[in-house]
This record gives structure tokens, C-alpha cells and sequence, in this order.
């Protein structure tokens, strides 16, 4: 029978063995040597993407071509047997490039997008039955993405209330023949302080493929300007995220402080091999050179000069794209004003100088621009968040029509296929944000824009506040209606209430345009 003595010994080195064990064990998980077998890094988008599977919901990163995820986007047109996917995008890519190659072989059947844009091969494609297409609100879109990647799966918010979005009349998947075979489901309506709100459902993604400017074998990535826009909340949200990183660095070599998307969310890099694109090269020019000649110049410049009027110093302004974006081009050097765009910078710039172009650095509307001193650039769930908080003075827009009580119509035209954009999210909160309209005041075959009630589907409710045109200035009150401010010169209030199909009341003193 062994001795106590021999126990206690055997017991003693067991027990010192066993906390050696542990000791070692803790102390390895904070070495260098035990950190470095975390590798994220794989050899080719092919290895990255091998066991992809078909029937599945991707999330692709980009806003026109910026920060579009191209070498695993073209890896997945080199698999033919990846099919049936669900695409989540802002736009769904251009014909020949991006999305837009996964559209064209048929590896895609439903895209979830807030614009089509240009992209001709989708508008078709949709129109025919051969794709479902959800369009969304660019801020929806950017929350939905964010919310399903922070377990919370659903939220409520301002945006396309009184719309088809909130309707469920808006179109999902057409019949050969044009019609119609599926509608939008209807959206749950709250009212929070007198306010009417939309809830919308998360998206939950099997993959994201995303484009970062530098990435670690940690999974730590970093974005480059205005190429950040959704590739940040669609990287936090997928089961399974593709990060192709144009340079991948050592660990340590992306500060602590500059990592904008964690390790964590990160499952696979690769190193991005297709080149970088700019959708619309626009180079400073004089204002004249972009208003154009004869009586059409003379029409917008006439709009434009009246626009720039809106501009009080210390404001923060979002503008549209076409003429509101040549408003700053007439304020006064001594007017301060900081400009947002929608997909992620607060501070633009200028046009560049031909040759001083960024892929890098576009506007909402896909245009190549620059950042002013003391800029910021972000994601658009951000973005979108400072537009619906109202923390943005004035937002000034185009529309194809407005109503005598402020209603907007501005994303789409019989037989054609737009999408939304961010207009949705920028007319949401017009307590806090003035929205101005600026426009022509008929259309090209002479018939009014200003209606009773708008025709074309809404943009938004009782947003427009002030209306712009070539002839005349309108105040708009949501219950009262129009009050004509302001008259161009040489224009009567008789012309005035021959091309606009609203009553109007007349202001005390009619004051001149400019």
C-alpha cells in the first residue's frame, strides 16, 4: 500500500504541473509568435471564393466605381456554377463592369439597390421579368446593412413615408410582357412624437465582398476617402467577409487609431488585382462653360444665381446633382458653407484639375471631385445618419414635379427605371432641413411641373419648402399652399399662372429674382 508520504508527492507535481500548463497556456495567447497564426490572408480570389455557394445573399461594397470589390466580383464570373444570388448593392454596377457582369452572365436573380442608373443591361432585364429588383432608400439600404451586421432586425425611420415603399405599390418583378407579377410588401407605419415612421427589416448576409485600400493578415482593414461608403457596414455584417485589399501590410502597420473595420468582422484577404475606374470625369471649368449657351444657359444660370442666394454662412448643405451642384460656384467668397455629399464626405471641394482626378473621390453623383481644408470622409450609414437627424441646414435638388402643398417627384418617369438614391432620406426631416427645389418651370414640351398634385410617385410628403425656376421664386407652406416671392425679369405673373397648374397667392411686394 503506497505510503501518505508518496501520495502527497504525486499529488504536489500534478498539481504544480497542471498550473505550469495553464500559466504557459495564458502566456502564449498574448506572444508575438502565437498571434502571428492568425492568417487571413489567402493566395488568389479564386481560393478565397472556392467553396462559395449558389442561392445566396451578397453584399458587394462600392458606390459608382468607387470601392467596388472588381477581382472577386470577376473571379465569381469565372464560376459559372455560382448562380441564383442575391446581390445587395447601392447600384448595381455599369454594363460591362462590376455587378453588372454577374447581371449579364445571369449568376444574379434578385438585386437589392437604391439606383440603377445608367446601367441599361439591368433596367432591361427588370422590365422583361428576368430579374427581381428591389429598390431601396440609399439610407434605408446603408441602415439595413448596418442593422443586420449589429443584431438588431428591424428599425424604424423617416424616410419614403407616403411613398410607394411604404405603400407596397412599388414593382418587384415584372411579367414577360411588361405587367407587373409582383409587388412590394406593405410597410408597418409608428408614430413617435407626431411623427410618422417606416420600419424596415435588416439584411442578413451570407457574403460580402469588399474593396479596402490596406488590410493585415489580422483581418484589420483600413478605406481610402470616399471609397469607404458602404463597404464598412457590409463588412461588419456577413457570415462569411471577402476584404481584397489593394496593398496588405504587416500587422502594427495600420495604426490602432486608423483600423476602420476590426479584425473581427474580417474572415478572408486577398490582394485586389483589377484597376480602379472613375464612372464620370468632371475638370473645373469656368460657370459659364457648364451652363451651356443661347436661351437654355441663359435659364439655368438665371436658376443657379438664385440658388447660391440660399447659402448663409456657417451652414452645412447637401446638394443634388446637375444644377444645384453649380449653386457654390456663385456664392460669395465670404460665405462659409460646408458641403455633404451622401456617399460619405463632409467638406467637397471643387472639381479637379484635368489630371488631378481620384478614382477615390466622387460625389453623390458620381463625379470626380476634391476635399476642402478640414474635410471628413466616413460611411454612408453615417452619412445618412447626419441627413436624417437633421443635422444638415439645406439640401437643394432637382425635381420633375412639385405640388402646390410641397410634394416631390423626382426618381422616376413612365417606362423608365432610376431608382432613388438618397432623396428619399433627404427629404425626410424637412423641420430641421430646408429642402429648395430647383427646376425649369415647364417641361421640354411646355407643360407645367408645378401640379395640384404630383402625376409621377413620390419622392417625399410636404418636403419642398421653396421653389426655384426660371420665371419666378414660390414659397411653399404644407397647409396653405404657394406663395409666388419673386419674379424674374420680364416675366408677368400672368405667364406665371399660365404655365403652372396650382393656385398661388401673390406676396405683399413681389420682389425681383436676382
Amino acid at each position: 500500500m503506497p505510503s501518505i508520504s508518496l501520495a502527497v508527492r504525486t499529488a504536489s507535481h500534478f498539481s504544480r504541473s497542471t498550473t505550469k500548463t495553464y500559466f504557459n497556456l495564458a502566456r502564449s495567447f498574448s506572444t508575438t509568435y502565437r498571434r502571428n497564426e492568425i492568417n487571413k490572408v489567402f493566395p488568389s480570389a479564386a481560393e478565397a471564393i472556392k467553396d462559395m455557394k449558389s442561392d445566396t445573399t451578397l453584399l458587394c461594397g462600392g458606390f459608382g466605381l468607387s470601392g467596388v470589390p472588381d477581382t472577386l466580383i470577376n473571379e465569381v464570373k469565372k464560376n459559372p456554377s455560382i448562380t441564383g444570388l442575391t446581390a445587395v448593392s447601392n447600384n448595381a454596377g455599369v454594363v460591362g463592369g462590376g455587378l453588372g457582369l454577374l447581371l449579364e452572365s445571369k449568376q444574379v436573380k434578385k438585386m437589392i439597390a437604391s439606383y440603377v442608373g445608367e446601367n441599361k443591361v439591368l433596367e432591361s432585364m427588370f422590365l422583361k421579368g428576368e430579374i427581381e429588383l428591389e429598390l431601396t432608400p440609399q439610407g434605408t439600404l446603408a441602415e439595413r446593412c448596418r442593422a443586420g451586421g449589429a443584431g438588431i432586425p428591424a428599425f424604424y425611420t423617416p424616410a419614403a413615408f407616403g411613398t410607394v415603399v411604404q405603400t407596397g405599390e412599388l414593382a418587384l418583378r415584372h411579367n414577360p410582357d411588361g405587367t407587373v407579377a409582383q409587388y412590394s410588401t406593405p410597410r408597418d407605419v409608428k408614430v413617435f412624437n407626431g411623427k410618422s415612421y417606416v420600419m424596415e427589416e435588416a439584411i442578413h448576409a451570407d457574403y460580402a465582398f469588399i474593396k479596402a485600400h490596406k488590410a493585415d493578415r489580422l483581418g484589420n482593414i483600413q478605406f481610402r476617402y470616399a471609397a469607404q461608403n458602404f463597404n464598412g457596414a457590409m463588412a461588419r455584417n456577413a457570415k462569411c467577409t471577402i476584404v481584397e485589399a489593394e496593398h496588405i501590410v504587416e500587422v502594427g502597420e495600420i495604426g490602432p487609431t486608423a483600423i476602420h473595420v476590426p479584425g473581427i468582422y474580417v474572415d478572408r484577404v486577398v490582394q485586389s488585382t483589377a484597376p480602379k475606374g472613375i464612372e464620370k470625369i468632371v475638370n473645373a471649368k469656368e460657370p459659364g462653360d457648364v451652363l451651356g449657351s443661347g436661351e437654355q444657359g441663359s435659364k439655368r444660370e438665371r436658376i443657379v444665381r438664385r440658388a447660391a442666394k440660399e447659402f448663409k454662412n456657417g451652414m452645412y448643405a447637401n446638394l443634388g446633382i446637375g444644377m444645384p451642384m453649380l449653386a457654390p460656384s456663385f456664392v460669395d467668397p465670404s460665405v462659409e458653407v460646408q458641403l455633404q455629399s451622401e456617399n460619405g464626405i463632409l467638406g467637397l471641394g471643387p472639381y479637379p484639375q484635368k489630371g488631378q482626378e481620384d478614382p477615390d473621390l466622387i460625389n453623390a453623383g458620381k463625379e470626380t471631385v476634391t476635399l476642402a481644408p478640414g474635410a471628413a470622409c466616413f460611411g454612408s450609414e453615417e452619412s445618412f445618419g447626419m441627413i436624417r437627424a437633421g443635422k444638415i441646414n439645406l439640401t437643394i435638388l432637382g425635381a420633375m414635379q412639385v405640388s402646390a402643398r410641397g410634394d416631390l417627384a423626382n426618381w422616376m418617369l413612365p417606362g423608365k427605371v432610376k431608382g432613388f438614391g438618397g432623396a428619399m432620406d433627404l427629404v425626410s426631416n424637412p423641420q430641421a432641413t430646408k429642402v429648395v427645389v430647383t427646376m425649369e418651370h415647364t417641361d421640354k414640351k411646355g407643360r407645367p411641373k408645378i401640379l395640384k398634385q404630383c402625376e409621377f410617385p413620390l419622392t417625399g410628403k410636404a418636403c419642398v419648402s421653396r421653389i426655384i425656376t426660371d420665371l419666378c421664386v414660390f414659397d411653399v407652406d404644407f397647409t396653405e399652399g404657394l406663395t409666388l416671392i419673386e419674379l424674374a425679369d420680364g416675366v408677368t405673373v400672368d405667364e406665371v399662372r399660365a404655365k403652372t397648374d396650382a393656385p398661388f397667392k401673390c406676396a405683399d411686394e413681389i420682389k425681383p429674382m436676382l
